[in-house]
C-alpha cells in the first residue's frame, strides 16, 4: 500500500524574503571613523553615568517612532543645538526608534514597513533606518533606540549608543540574553503591569554571561557566548496600577538594584503610565522628578521624554500624504518648544543639585 506524503512545514507562510547578510549591508552603508567616535564617546559617557562617575543628567529625548525622515531630519538639526547647549548638565541622546512593539497588531515601525503601505519591504527598511542612524550621528548626535527583533542588533548595533529592553519584552529570556551580548549600556523597563521585578531580573540575567541562538555578520546560524553587560539600568515607565514615578516609586527601583548588587541606576520615563499616556503631562512629570533630584536623590541618572516637532499624534493607518508634517503616527509626543524649555528648566536644576 503506498500513502501520499503530505507537506507538513510552512503551510502557513505566504512568503519569505531573503534578507541582506549584516555584513553586506554594514559594508554597503559604512560607518565613518568620526561616526564611531560619537558612538564610542557617548557609550563612555553614558557608563559613567550609571556609574555614578559623571554627574550629568542622561536625557534620550525624541519622537516615538521615525516614520518621516524629513521632520526627524528638521527635529536632529534642533537637536543637535540643544544638545551642545546643556551639555555641561544634561547629556543629550536622541531617541531613533524603528521598530514598535504591538499589543495586538498595527505598524510596527519603519524597519517592518518602511513605505508605511503594509508592503513591509524590510531589506529596505533596514537599509532607511542604516542610512538614517549615520545622518544623526553625522550631526555629533548620540543614538537610542528600543531593540525588538534579536536579529536587528547584527545590522544596527555598531551605530546606537543606548538600547531600551521595552515593557512587553522585559521578561523575555531572549532579550535578556540578548542584552547581554550588547556593546551599549541597556535600560531595562518595568512590565506593562507595573511590576519591578521583571526588569530587574532582566538587569540581572543581562549581566551575566549567556549562550544563546543568534547569528553571524554573514547571517548563519550561531551558538553565541557573552560576557555579559555591566551597564544596565532599570527604566520606571509606570503600569496598569498607575505611575512609579514618585519618591516612594523611585526608593523601591533602588533598592530592588541594591538588593541584588546590580548598578543603582534609575531612569525615569516621563510617558507612557506614568504621563497616562497624555503626552501635555510629560513636563508635569519631569518636574517631579527633577524635584526629586533637588532633595538628592542620586539614583536617579536619566529619564526618557517623547518629543516631536508639533505636539501630539494623528490617526494612522492612513494615506501618507494625507499625514501631519511632524506629527507622530504612534505615541503622542510634546512638542520642540516644550522639550527646549523643559530640558532647559532640568539642566538649571542639575546645575544647583549637582555642580554647586
Amino acid at each position: 500500500m503506498f500513502f501520499l506524503v503530505q507537506q507538513v512545514t510552512n503551510l502557513r507562510i505566504t512568503n519569505s524574503k531573503a534578507l541582506p547578510k549584516p555584513i553586506e549591508l554594514c559594508e554597503e552603508i559604512l560607518r565613518s571613523a568620526e561616526q564611531k567616535q560619537v558612538v564610542q564617546q557617548a557609550r563612555n559617557v553614558i557608563h559613567e553615568i550609571i556609574h555614578q562617575k559623571d554627574k550629568r543628567l542622561l536625557a534620550v529625548v525624541g519622537p516615538c517612532s521615525i516614520h518621516d525622515l524629513e521632520a526627524c531630519r528638521e527635529y536632529a538639526a534642533r537637536f543637535a543645538e540643544l544638545k551642545e547647549e546643556l551639555k555641561d548638565r544634561l547629556f543629550l541622546v536622541m531617541r531613533v526608534y524603528f521598530e514598535k512593539p504591538r499589543t495586538t497588531v498595527g505598524w510596527k515601525g519603519l524597519i517592518m514597513d518602511p513605505l508605511l503601505n503594509g508592503s513591509c519591504d524590510i531589506p529596505e527598511g533596514l537599509r532607511i533606518a542604516r542610512s538614517f542612524l549615520g545622518e544623526v550621528l553625522d550631526l555629533g548626535i548620540p543614538t537610542a533606540t528600543e531593540l525588538l527583533d534579536p536579529i536587528t542588533p547584527q545590522y544596527l548595533s555598531d551605530s546606537l549608543c543606548w538600547a531600551a529592553i521595552g515593557a512587553r519584552t522585559t521578561e523575555s529570556q531572549t532579550h535578556r540574553q540578548m542584552a547581554s551580548g550588547l556593546s551599549m549600556p541597556v535600560g531595562f523597563k518595568n512590565a506593562t503591569s507595573g511590576d519591578l521585578k521583571a526588569a530587574v531580573n532582566g538587569i540581572i540575567a543581562a549581566t551575566q554571561p549567556q549562550t544563546f541562538l543568534g547569528i553571524t555578520e554573514d547571517g548563519l546560524a550561531s551558538a553565541v557566548t557573552t560576557g555579559g553587560n555591566p551597564d544596565c539600568q532599570l527604566i520606571l515607565r509606570g503600569g496598569a496600577t498607575g505611575p512609579n514615578y514618585a519618591p516612594e516609586n523611585v526608593q523601591m527601583g533602588k533598592v530592588a538594584l541594591d538588593t541584588v548588587k546590580a548598578p543603582t541606576s534609575i531612569m525615569v520615563d516621563c510617558s507612557h503610565a506614568n504621563s497616562g499616556k497624555d503626552p501635555s503631562k510629560q513636563p508635569t512629570v519631569l518636574d517631579a522628578v527633577m524635584n526629586q533630584v533637588a532633595d538628592g536623590a542620586d539614583c536617579i541618572h536619566a529619564v526618557m521624554i517623547e518629543s516631536h516637532l508639533h505636539s501630539g499624534t494623528q490617526a494612522f493607518p492612513r494615506p501618507v500624504e494625507q499625514l501631519d508634517y511632524g506629527v507622530s503616527i504612534t505615541d503622542g509626543c510634546i512638542s520642540w518648544d516644550e522639550t527646549e524649555a523643559c530640558l532647559r528648566k532640568a539642566a538649571g536644576i542639575i546645575d544647583k543639585a549637582r555642580f554647586s
